[in-house]
């Protein structure tokens, strides 16, 4: 049975021919059968092919179909061609444009169908509208199968709209989820690059300072050398744990072992990272401003970041006997950072379009940190030599 359904539905003209056939015949008969003169007999066969030839090609050209019957309603009444089968046509024409004609040709079919079985009746009265009584209720009856017809296609129009405006909306949904998911898994991406260039950078510096020292003293000083070991494996430790974390977020499904679990840094662990990077041979005065209170996490993490890259920074462009001063301020509102160091600080290119320097990314990756929690960000060379990286973390994010 379904199939019978999708074929009906691919072939509608075909299935519109079928009837108007039906219908002919049954116009045929009465042509044959009813009492007309001779003249209005010849005529009403082309004025009858034409109504049923309408109802056949309904779908293709509803409005020129609509213009065929009202001119075939025109010939009935000037040459006598009374109500026959045929005249249902009007009807399923009515209904037809009602569905699918423009505004403008609808409007028309409704006034057709209301002034045509009005005409007919006038013209051709029965017996029942001898009487003024008579005639107004044959009107009416008349009229109202026509006006059904209009109304029950305008509201299959109507309802065709709005399910074209749903599926229109859900496939406008469907492509800006899709381009959500994009952004978010862009953003996810540069998270993850941010992250992964903060704990490579950093601990890998570390790492090389460290084993260039103990090479140089290891034969004259082997507890010291033995002391840079230590340091080069723990931070390679760290640094193992810390690309274990975040490379796991890239495993979909893959089951997470809590012993790998690294927490993200914090304010707190910036006097860890300090004593890191002054074992490493950098030398760095570290100062707290304010009162020492919980922040969101978000800036907390800023913050241990922006630390992180400035001192890596430092020792990378800073030149030998470098140092360098970080000051964290508590304000009422936000968490200052200020990062300085005495060396000749970077070439003008790290800084001047944002950060990027054909090296690396550090400064580009400051600046979208900040800019995610709704800070500001200066970074530059300081006046008598050196550089200085400057941020104010707000608590509450400014858009």
């Amino acid at each position: 049975m379904q199939r019978l359904y999708d074929f009906l539905r691919r072939h509608p003209t075909g299935v519109d021919g079928f009837w108007a056939v039906i219908l002919f015949g049954f116009s045929l008969v009465w042509i044959v059968k009813a009492p007309m003169h001779p003249v209005p007999r010849v005529v009403a066969v082309p004025v009858v092919f034409a109504l049923c030839s309408a109802v056949a090609l309904r779908r293709r050209a509803p409005e020129k179909v609509l213009i065929l019957v009202i001119g075939c309603g025109l010939l009935q009444v000037a040459l006598d061609v009374a109500v026959n089968p045929s005249d249902f046509a009007m009807l399923v024409v009515a209904y037809t444009v009602a569905v699918e004609g423009d505004r403008r040709a609808s409007r028309f079919a409704l006034i057709a169908a209301l002034v045509a079985p009005v005409i007919a009746t006038i013209r051709w009265p029965g017996p029942e509208q001898r009487t003024l009584l008579g005639g107004a209720v044959a009107m009416v009856f008349s009229v109202i199968p026509f006006l059904l017809a209009w109304v029950l296609g305008d509201s299959i129009r109507t309802r065709r709209a709005y399910y074209a405006q749903l599926e229109e909306r859900a496939a406008r949904l469907e492509k800006e989820r899709e381009a959500q998911a994009k952004v978010a898994v862009a953003a996810e991406r540069a998270r993850i690059a941010r992250e992964l260039h903060d704990v490579v950078a950093h601990n890998v510096s570390v790492m090389v300072v460290q084993a260039d020292g103990a090479a140089y003293v290891m034969d004259a000083a082997p507890d010291q050398a033995r002391q840079a070991l230590e340091t080069i494996s723990g931070t390679g430790r760290q640094a193992l744990a810390e690309m274990r974390r975040l490379l796991g977020v890239l495993r979909s499904g893959a089951p997470s072992d809590d012993s790998d679990y690294v927490p993200q840094p914090d304010v707190e662990q910036i006097d860890d990272l300090v004593e890191q990077v002054r074992g490493a041979g950098l030398p760095v005065d570290f100062k707290i401003v304010g009162s020492p209170r919980p922040l969101p996490s978000g800036v907390e993490l800023t913050a241990y970041r922006i630390v992180q890259e400035a001192l890596t920074n430092t020792r990378k462009h800073g030149g030998p006997d470098v140092g360098a001063s970080v000051r964290l301020t508590y304000f009422d509102d936000g968490l200052g950072l200020l990062v300085e160091d005495d060396g000749r600080g970077a070439r003008h290119e790290t800084y001047k379009d944002g950060g990027a320097d054909g090296q690396g990314h550090g400064l580009i990756g400051m600046r979208e940190r900040v800019g995610m929690v709704g800070g500001t960000l200066d970074a530059g060379p300081r006046p008598g030599g050196g550089f200085r990286i400057s941020a104010l973390l707000p608590l509450k994010p400014t858009g």
